[in-house]
């Protein structure tokens, strides 16, 4: 999976291509950990591209949620294929975390 910032002023997009899984877990997980994370306003995660998630790769999210609320950053998925939304529906993570379907309403949020 490759994992691509693309940063702005107040907001820092990742765009997630591939499949998210526990061998490629480490390289989102690292991205999100750095400090400088916590210096926007909103880290959107961009799924357009995402094909698969595990449950490795929804671990990866999960870790960093209290991190990001903690310092006030909003985390917000758009562009989630189908078949990955189900995954996050199927356990309940779509109540836990904010879910929008295009890029506009992601920076609305």
């Amino acid at each position: 999976m490759k994992v691509t910032a693309q940063p702005s002023a107040d907001t820092l997009t990742l765009l997630l291509d591939g499949e998210l899984d526990a061998s490629s877990a480490i390289v989102l997980d690292t991205e999100l950990a750095k400090p400088d994370i916590l210096n926007y306003r909103k880290v959107l995660i961009d799924c357009a591209k995402l094909s698969y998630i595990s449950s490795a790769g929804l671990g990866v999210f999960i870790s960093h949620l209290q991190r990001f609320q903690d310092a006030n950053v909003k985390l917000v998925f758009f562009n989630m294929q189908e078949k990955v939304f189900n995954v996050f529906e199927i356990l309940g993570l779509d109540a836990l975390m904010t879910i929008v379907p295009s890029v506009t309403e992601a920076e609305a949020a």
